[in-house]
C-alpha cells in the first residue's frame, strides 16, 4: 500500500508534465518539407497558408524545398522523420498517388508511413502555349498532332508528374501521339515553354498565373467544369476541344505516421483556421486554387480512392512503370 501512495503522485506528475508538453506545442520552429521545385503551385500555395498557420501558432514554420525524383526523396525524408510534429510535408497527389503507381519498387508507402492532416486546396489546371506556338485552343492542339503525330512536344515536371499525367489523359482521350520532354520540375518546364523552347505543356494554374498575367504564356484553356472567373476569357478544354475533360491536383499537408493524435487535430486546426481567413483565401484563389480544408480521416480516404483511380489510369494511357 505504502507503494501504492508514493507511485500515484508520481504519475501524477508524470501525467501533468505530459499535459505541459503537449500543450505546448509548438515551442519551436516546425519544418516543413516540400518535394517540388519551388514557385510550383504547391509550393506557392504552401508559403501562402503556412505564413499565416505560423502567425496564428506564434511559431516559424520554415519550409524546405526538396525537388528531384519525382518527389521521392523529399517524401521520404518525411516519412523518416521524428513523429513529433516538427517536421511536415507539402505534398501534391502526384507524390501521394501518382508516383506510387509508376515505380515498383518503392521505399516508402503513402498509407502506412504518413499521418493526413488535411487537403489544403486543390490546384486547378490549364492548358499554356508560348507565344510563338500556333495553337489557341485544345482544339488547336489536337489538330496540329494528327496532321503530324509525335512531332509536337510538351513539357512536364518530370516522369510521374501532374504535368506529364495530364497530357497523357488528354492525349489518350484525343487519340494523338505527342513527345513528352521530362523536367527536374514544373517551375522549369513552364520557365521553358514561355522562352520558347517547348511550345506546350499543361500547369497547375499557381504555378504560371504570374507568366501568364504578364503576357510571357499563353492559357489556352483551363481544365476546369466551367470557366474560371479569374480568366474569364479562356475557354475550357471541355468546351474547347475535348468534351468531359477534366484534371486538377491535390496540395496536402502529411505528418510521419504515428505522430500523436492531438498533434494532428492541432495541425489540422491550425490550417482550417488559415484557409478560414479572407486573405488567404483570396490569394489562393486569384492564384487558381480551390480552398478545401479537409479532416484527416477524408484525406485518408480521399487517398485510397485516388490512388486505385490512377492505377486504372496508368495502365490504360500505358504509361511505362520504372
Amino acid at each position: 500500500m505504502r507503494l501504492v501512495h508514493l507511485l500515484i503522485p508520481a504519475l501524477a506528475l508524470f501525467s501533468s508534465h505530459q499535459a505541459i508538453a503537449q500543450g505546448s506545442y509548438p515551442d519551436r520552429p516546425i519544418k516543413m518539407i516540400v518535394p517540388l521545385a519551388a514557385a510550383s503551385a504547391v509550393d506557392v500555395a504552401a508559403r501562402i497558408v503556412t505564413q499565416k498557420m505560423a502567425d496564428n501558432m506564434g511559431q516559424q514554420i520554415v519550409i524546405l524545398n526538396q525537388p528531384g525524383a519525382s518527389g521521392l526523396m523529399g517524401a521520404e525524408a518525411v516519412a523518416r522523420a521524428e513523429p513529433d510534429g516538427y517536421t511536415i510535408g507539402g505534398f501534391n497527389d502526384s507524390i501521394m498517388t501518382m508516383v506510387p503507381n509508376l515505380h515498383s519498387k518503392m521505399r516508402w508507402d503513402i498509407l502506412r508511413d504518413f499521418e493526413p492532416v488535411s487537403l489544403v486546396a486543390t490546384v486547378e489546371w490549364g492548358l499554356v502555349a508560348n507565344n510563338q506556338a500556333s495553337f489557341r485552343s485544345a482544339a488547336d492542339l489536337i489538330a496540329a498532332a494528327k496532321a503530324a503525330p509525335g512531332k509536337v512536344d510538351y513539357g512536364s515536371g518530370g516522369p510521374g508528374s501532374p504535368q506529364h499525367l495530364a497530357m497523357a489523359m488528354f492525349a489518350s482521350a484525343a487519340g494523338i501521339s505527342l513527345t513528352h520532354v521530362p523536367y527536374k520540375g514544373a517551375t522549369q518546364a513552364a520557365t521553358d515553354i514561355a522562352a520558347g523552347q517547348i511550345p506546350v505543356g499543361f500547369q497547375g494554374l499557381g504555378t504560371v498565373a504570374t507568366l501568364v498575367r504578364g503576357g510571357q504564356l499563353r492559357l489556352i484553356g483551363v481544365t476546369t467544369e466551367k470557366r474560371l472567373s479569374q480568366f474569364p476569357d479562356v475557354p475550357t478544354v471541355s468546351e474547347s476541344g475535348l468534351p468531359g475533360f477534366f484534371f486538377n491536383s491535390w496540395f496536402t499537408i502529411l505528418a510521419p505516421a504515428n505522430t500523436p493524435k492531438d498533434i494532428i487535430v492541432r495541425l489540422n486546426a491550425e490550417v482550417l483556421k488559415a484557409v478560414g481567413d479572407g486573405d488567404v483565401r483570396r490569394k489562393l484563389e486569384e492564384l487558381g486554387f480551390a480552398v478545401r480544408g479537409s479532416s484527416a480521416e477524408e484525406l485518408r480516404a480521399m487517398t485510397r480512392d485516388q490512388l486505385a483511380k490512377y492505377e486504372r489510369v496508368i495502365r490504360e494511357t500505358g504509361i511505362a512503370k520504372e
